[in-house]
């Protein structure tokens, strides 16, 4: 593993109590449920983010889509 650095956060005793079932059951410790639980948060929001940003830009061209296809329109009508 790359350089670590050691953190301290606080959490709510129930909480806790639920982390140390699941990583009893799971067989790892505190430490990998943390880093594996930050990886999946993280990459959840970079997911989010490109998906808003998608969507930003499909209606910001479904205005230009919907204008061409107008002036298309046009250009039949000619034919």
């Amino acid at each position: 593993m790359p350089a670590s650095r050691r953190i301290i956060i606080t959490v709510p005793e129930a909480l806790l109590y639920e982390v140390d079932d699941f990583t009893a059951a799971a067989s790892i410790n505190r430490s990998e449920l943390v880093r594996e639980a930050i990886k999946f948060y993280l990459g959840e929001r970079k997911k989010r983010l490109v998906i808003e940003q998608m969507k930003k830009g499909y209606l910001e061209m479904a205005d230009i889509n919907l204008s061409l296809a107008g002036e298309d329109m046009g250009v039949e009508e000619e034919l």
